[in-house]
């Protein structure tokens, strides 16, 4: 069967549209008709189009625009003519409310005009239930809501009753000693909120230790910038072999990404850089310093360079047990009143990253891996079409044409470039708001990436989600999608995906089939972000 994506071998876009029009036929038995109400000069309102004679007739319906995805793994984008053409006219205003200012403190205080009594005030909050205390936890921007309802759900140890200085923690029976948390939920969602104070957040969340044993492995420390982040070992997850999380530290508290800077960015993936490049070395059989320090710049520079010759040269014993990256980021809490979580597991800034094995232990079979899926795609395309896939889709977002044909309206994909990474809207997204990060060189995965090349994908990593958070966007999961590090030769690009989870975009039946539906013209997206862009702290140097 022939690939199902967008590219076509001339290096363009291929999409359909349908226009329908057409006739049902009408096999009602019975009427209903019925008074829904009056107009205000008492005309009645009945709903007697609801139940119309004969044969239904369409003659003109809304066009509908079907964009195979670039990768046929990830289903097919419908575009809504009429939805898309109300962003059309002005692309930059795409772009989501910012949230309103909640204080329930200020809601009691102004209805009690004759006194406030704060001792009410709390006694309010107790008296709420489950739902609604999760409800303000999450939506409230005053602090006095928030620290007050800290003390309905967990102990917090005050120094002369006002600095924080820990958790009251249980005995626990001789185990593991825990915290005192009574409602685990409120808790959670209170201790993501940006809005209680950072001292709070520290002791109940950030401080090393307080949510268990996970050792810190590496950590990155630059003084001059103010950033400071750890890598955690996660023993044991659902990613087997262990896997790492750089966590932003409690001294360097972001929970927004306006808060992020680029020398944040830069330490959160060093410490990716670093773990990966160090186990590939211990593969491949190449001494490394056993100091327990973190590895400068340089020195991680000469150990890349060390392994991609010994892995390309073959001049190593053995195989190498380990041969794909994991990378992905969930920035973003949310805890709906009906106990569903929305999104991620911790608003403070994080990045989780492995190594995946190229086979299991006990048989040939192949573990998972995203990018080894565009890996067998991109082999398809070129047997079916003799041409490399990601030189032909490179050719087609640089010569993009208007999903909408308008010819009088920018046409460009892209939103920005240097000479290592392209940052750009895909043409079928898979995500409302999704965004694509993608070398423009034949560097498949970070080992291939230099150190100008790495210095790109950070820079291009922290762009998208600035643009995106600039826009509103206040859930976002990022994915790298990256090639094998013992397949050579090969073009296949290092790709990454940041996906925004919007609200009333929550995926349903259509999703589950990998139908995506989207209400503007990736056209649009790309100029409202290259919009954005210039509004964000961070632009490219």
């Amino acid at each position: 069967m022939k690939s199902r994506t967008c590219v076509l071998p001339s290096g363009e876009f291929s999409f359909g549209v349908h226009k329908p029009a057409y006739e049902v036929t009408n096999l009602r038995d019975n009427d209903d008709i019925r008074t829904l109400g009056k107009l205000t000069d008492g005309t009645p309102v009945t709903n007697d189009v609801n139940y119309p004679d004969g044969t239904v007739r369409e003659e003109n319906a809304d066009w509908i625009f079907e964009i195979p995805n670039t990768f046929p793994f990830k289903g097919v984008t419908y575009i809504a003519q009429r939805w898309a053409s109300r962003n059309r006219s002005n692309p930059e205003l795409i772009s989501l409310p910012a949230p309103e200012q909640v204080s329930f403190y200020e809601s009691v205080k102004s209805s009690m005009p004759d006194g406030f009594d704060p001792s009410i005030f709390e006694k309010l909050l107790r008296a709420l239930p489950d739902s609604m205390q999760i409800a303000l936890a999450s939506s409230s921007t005053d602090e006095r809501d928030l620290v007050a309802l800290t003390r309905i759900c967990c102990s917090i140890l005050f120094e002369e009753g006002k600095h924080p200085v820990g958790m009251q923690f249980d005995d626990n029976g001789g185990a593991e000693p825990r915290p005192q948390i009574t409602n685990r939920p409120l808790f959670e969602v209170l201790a993501n909120n940006p809005y209680l104070p950072d001292p709070m957040k520290e002791v109940m969340v950030l401080r090393p230790g307080i949510q268990g044993g996970s050792e810190i492995v590496g950590d990155w420390l630059d003084k001059g910038n103010k950033s400071h982040i750890f890598e955690y070992l996660r023993r044991n997850s659902y990613i087997p072999w262990g896997h790492y999380a750089a966590n932003m530290a409690n001294d360097a508290v972001r929970y927004k990404i306006s808060d992020l800077s680029l020398d944040d960015m830069k330490g959160l993936r060093h410490l990716y850089y670093q773990r990966t490049y160090l186990r590939m070395a211990e593969q491949l059989g190449i001494g490394s310093s056993s100091a327990q320090q973190t590895i400068a710049p340089g020195d991680l520079e000469e150990l890349r360079l060390t392994s991609l010759n010994k892995l390309r040269t073959g001049s190593f014993e053995g195989k190498l047990d380990f041969n794909r990256t994991l990378w992905g980021w969930n920035f973003g809490f949310d805890f709906a009143p009906s106990h569903y979580r929305l999104h991620a597991s911790h608003q403070q800034i994080h990045q989780q990253y492995a190594m995946i094995p190229g086979q299991f232990e006990d048989d040939d079979n192949i573990p998972y891996a995203c990018g080894d899926l565009i890996e067998e795609f991109s082999t398809q395309y070129r047997m079916e079409t003799g041409k490399s896939f990601f030189e032909t889709y490179l050719k087609a977002i640089r010569s993009n044409k208007r999903t909408d044909g308008d010819q009088n309206l920018p046409s460009s994909l892209v939103v920005y470039e240097d000479e290592h990474v392209m940052l750009f809207v895909p043409k079928a997204q898979t995500s409302q708001w999704e965004l694509q990060l993608m070398t423009v060189n034949p560097v498949g995965n970070i080992l291939e990436a230099d150190s100008s090349s790495r210095l790109s994908l950070d820079r291009g990593i922290h762009m998208a989600v600035a643009i995106l958070s600039g826009m509103g966007a206040r859930m976002i999961t990022s994915i790298e999608y990256s090639k094998r590090m013992d397949l050579h030769p090969s073009d296949q690009r290092l790709l990454y995906a940041f996906l925004p989870r919007l609200p009333e975009s929550p995926g349903a039946f259509s999703e589950a089939q990998l139908r995506w539906i989207n209400g503007h013209f990736p056209e649009d997206f790309a100029i409202a972000c290259r919009y954005q862009l210039e509004t964000v702290t961070q632009k490219p140097k």
